[in-house]
């Protein structure tokens, strides 16, 4: 959860109580220290992220990279943007790579888990459509790695009831799915951190708000190996240098939302799209993220696919106004995407295919993780059947 939410969250029920006004004061004095806190946390994690990326170009095998999605939808531009572009970047690069597909998560927060097989495929499609090598990134969903979720038992009993109440991401996805918080979402982060820390993961590249996910991870890996042994690196925080895209409504693109563009939709869907895109009055085009949201993320958007800085192409705009900044926009998408598009078609006509690429994926990953579990129970005390 962002910030911002804890603090509206928290504002509302100090002024609906029956509270003195002293308790305002307490909570407002409490959300700033949270604030500073949080983002003492993100400056640490870029300055760290920092240190990384120079690392790897030094030797790309120093870090495991973990990362993954939940199957609920579409992937869209925004994902492309923040982060299929930048897993594909970093197998490029000689990094080891591993994509979960986070499947049992889609019931964390709603009753049923929808049309998984073509959604799981679908994902499949995005990736190696984008860039992904199924030789050199292992892709599984998590629910077919019986050792993965072994692990979870184990790392629950690390960590405190309190500690998972006080993750801001649990709160604001309870919020959002105005659910009774169910227990499988109270517990996602120590299933997150099962899925990284079975294949020996050190290097998760997340956004800002999923810093406290891998801060419980590495509380887990440090808590287990202080009272076991050591089994667990602590995993690290890839922090993304690409900002938030905004759908066409001007929010966040979210699946949920559906303001997104879908990589899968076609050039006609791509352009109605961004017509429909919320800008402003203003005729000359400019690079303001404060003041003009809206048109600094149309910028944001063409620079990040061409490679541009997005004042410069404010300036060459200039007096063409929204018309112009969208049709290059969709001009820019179209022909972004265009080649991912035609291969993402070709993959899902060919599903069997992507059944083999999880089941190597799965492989792959469940051989990792069997051999994590074991020391788990080494460690433990729990391999009553070895030597």
């Amino acid at each position: 959860m962002t910030i911002s939410t804890v603090t509206a969250t928290l504002s509302t029920t100090a002024s609906t109580g029956s509270a003195p006004r002293l308790l305002d004061t307490r909570t407002t004095a409490a959300t700033l220290a949270v604030d500073d806190a949080t983002d003492a946390t993100f400056r640490r994690a870029q300055q760290r992220s920092e240190r990384i990326e120079a690392e790897l170009h030094v030797d790309p095998t120093a870090y495991r990279v973990v990362t993954g999605d939940r199957p609920t939808g579409d992937l869209h531009l925004g994902h492309y943007i923040g982060t299929l572009a930048n897993r594909v970047r970093l197998q490029n690069a000689g990094v080891p790579v591993t994509v979960v597909i986070a499947d049992y998560q889609v019931i964390t927060d709603r009753e049923r888990p929808g049309p998984l097989r073509e959604r799981v495929r679908a994902l499949v499609a995005d990736y190696l459509a984008a860039g992904l090598d199924p030789q050199r990134t292992a892709i599984f969903p998590h629910s077919a790695v019986p050792a993965l979720n072994q692990l979870l038992l184990p790392f629950l009993s690390l960590v405190s009831v309190a500690e998972l109440h006080r993750n801001p991401t649990v709160k604001a996805e309870s919020l959002a799915s105005r659910r009774t918080l169910g227990a499988l979402l109270l517990t996602y982060p120590v299933h997150q951190a099962a899925d990284i820390l079975c294949c020996q993961g050190t290097l998760v590249p997340v956004g800002k708000d999923q810093l406290p996910h891998i801060e419980l991870a590495r509380v887990i890996a440090r808590r287990f190996n202080d009272r076991y042994g050591t089994v667990f690196g602590e995993p690290e925080a890839l922090l993304s240098s690409a900002p938030v895209v905004l759908g066409v409504d001007g929010a966040k693109m979210s699946k949920t939302r559906g303001n997104t563009i879908p990589l899968g939709a076609d050039e006609d869907q791509t352009t109605a799209a961004i017509r429909a895109a919320r800008t402003d009055g203003l005729r000359r085009i400019t690079f303001d993220p404060v003041s003009r949201p809206s048109v600094a993320n149309l910028l944001t958007i063409v620079g990040a696919l061409s490679g541009r800085e997005p004042a410069r192409i404010a300036d060459d705009i200039g007096d063409g106004g929204a018309s112009a900044l969208k049709a290059l926009a969709a001009e820019v998408i179209n022909e972004s995407l265009r080649g991912l598009r035609a291969r993402r078609r070709e993959l899902l006509a060919d599903p069997g295919y992507l059944d083999d690429v999880l089941l190597d994926g799965t492989a792959r990953a469940s051989a990792a993780a069997g051999e994590t579990l074991e020391r788990v129970r080494a460690a433990m005390g729990m391999n009553y059947f070895g030597e």
